[in-house]
């Protein structure tokens, strides 16, 4: 029976990947496929290392093309891993980020926005989900890592390695996380000029002991000034995310720091929008909610600008209370634990399809 690549490309673009929810053809993952009398052979390369769906994508895989063409046919298919990122040249040193695969900027326009917040609900959330996840605290005049992680009585190790100097990240709720919070006073104002702020900022990503890590979430300080200009300079960034609340002063401000993301002298992707203190919805009157800072700013603002909403987090006491005893409500099973899941997932699907585009861009 004669079998034409052609016509098996096109039964193996109606097997849809169940969380991408793109075709395994469409998201690059079939590799190497060759068709010859009677005889099928091909790799699915998953885009993600511990992606759950590799057997049963393959076992659909199969069950399409024996559909079409019977059970004469002769399938030799596999699934290999995801992590095919070609080693940097300097992968072999302890410190720095050369073997971490994701660096996101997690930034907003403006301070109060609950930035932070945003940031260590989704980082402990990708760690439960079974990622390794690293949290940098890159807003060097205001860290609130350490507080958030309960983590403000504890003090990083600083050691030698050969030639290296290295600061070995404290850990919480399974994420590792360096803050200048802890080498700092947290009484004392830190009147940095720019260049010292970033010097300080570049020591802490260089001297980082990450080691491997699918993910490192940058909490950067609001605005856009020389810290995030270094942070774009200085490292690959795989993307930003923009945190904002639904007030028109505050949609103004994301604005801007989509538009610097997104400029031709930066163009780093923006991964999405979360809208934080989108209502509340008081205890006692369950189902009614109060928009007390507007309604949908951020989903209209990612509507207009073409970039997805991740999610939209609501005014809940215990968000706050969780951030300021060190316990981050994404740590339990809650619904509002539900809700940072959702928005990690949405993270992670962008970013994987993101990068399959860019891998069939490449071929």
């Amino acid at each position: 029976m004669a079998v034409e690549k052609e016509q098996v490309e096109e039964i193996l673009s109606k097997v849809i990947h169940p969380d991408l929810r793109k075709n395994i053809v469409e998201l690059g993952m079939v590799h190497g496929l060759t068709c010859s009398e009677g005889k099928i052979r091909f790799t699915i390369r998953l885009l993600a290392n511990n992606d759950p769906f590799g057997q049963s994508l393959l076992r659909a895989s199969r069950r399409a093309l024996v559909a079409a063409f019977g059970e004469g046919i002769t399938i030799e298919a596999d699934v290999v891993s995801g992590d095919a990122i070609p080693k940097p040249k300097d992968a072999h040193k302890l410190g720095g980020v050369a073997r971490v695969k994701r660096i996101v900027a997690v930034a907003s326009g403006k301070g109060g926005v609950g930035k932070s917040t945003v940031t260590v609900n989704v980082a402990v959330a990708l760690a439960r989900q079974g990622y390794s996840v690293g949290i940098l605290d890159a807003d060097v005049h205001g860290p609130s890592m350490p507080l958030m992680l309960g983590l403000t009585d504890e003090h990083p190790e600083v050691h030698k390695e050969g030639d290296e100097n290295l600061i070995k990240p404290l850990e919480a709720y399974g994420v590792k996380m360096l803050s200048m919070g802890f080498f700092v006073n947290a009484n004392d104002a830190l009147v940095w000029r720019g260049p010292m702020a970033s010097n300080a900022l570049k020591q802490l990503i260089t001297m980082g002991e990450w080691g491997e890590l699918d993910f490192l979430l940058l909490d950067m300080p609001p605005g856009t000034s020389d810290i995030q200009l270094t942070v774009v300079q200085d490292l690959k960034l795989t993307g930003a995310i923009i945190v904002t609340t639904p007030q028109r002063v505050a949609l103004a401000d994301a604005e801007k720091a989509i538009s610097m993301f997104s400029g031709e002298q930066v163009r780093v992707p923006i991964l999405g929008i979360v809208e934080n203190m989108a209502w509340f919805e008081p205890e006692e009157f369950k189902g009614h909610r109060y928009y007390l800072f507007g309604k949908e700013g951020g989903k209209r603002l990612a509507e207009e600008r073409g970039v997805p909403l991740l999610g939209q987090v609501p005014i809940v006491q215990s968000i706050r209370e969780g951030g300021d005893t060190g316990c981050p409500v994404a740590a339990d099973s809650s619904v509002l634990a539900g809700a940072f899941d959702g928005i990690a997932n949405a993270l992670r699907q962008n970013i994987e399809y993101n990068e399959a585009l860019q891998y069939q861009e490449g071929m």
